[in-house]
């Protein structure tokens, strides 16, 4: 039995009952570059042609700024399904995205270690 706020694409029991590559079309790659941490936004234009459930949500996130792993979160959907679904919004003109903001290099020493201590605090 699905519960309300899941809607009909999710049972308590059996979990997601469509599958992520349905949602995407069997799509593996966004045709935009997204990033995890990019920020994507409506546009206020109107989409034409056919949405899924999945973009409707998608858009209804996006009212204010927000990352795509928000986004991912929010829908329950893999990073990679996701951004195959925010590049069609960003495709049909309803979304547009900004970079992130790399304050940091990954290899940044300060950073790891401030990470690893947190960590280790946690534990």
């Amino acid at each position: 039995m699905a519960r309300v706020q899941d809607g009909p694409w999710r049972d308590a029991a059996a979990g997601r009952l469509v599958r992520p590559y349905t949602i995407s079309n069997g799509r593996t790659r966004p045709s935009t570059a997204l990033d995890l941490l990019s920020q994507v936004m409506v546009t206020g234009s109107t989409p034409l042609g056919y949405l899924g459930p999945e973009h409707a949500q998608a858009l209804h996130l996006c009212e204010a700024p927000v990352s795509v792993a928000e986004i991912a979160a929010h829908l329950r959907l893999p990073a990679a399904v996701t951004k195959v679904l925010l590049s069609d919004l960003v495709d049909c003109g309803a979304l547009t995205t900004k970079p992130p903001a790399h304050h940091h290099t990954p290899t940044d020493r300060s950073l790891l270690e401030a990470v690893l201590d947190g960590l280790r605090r946690q534990l």
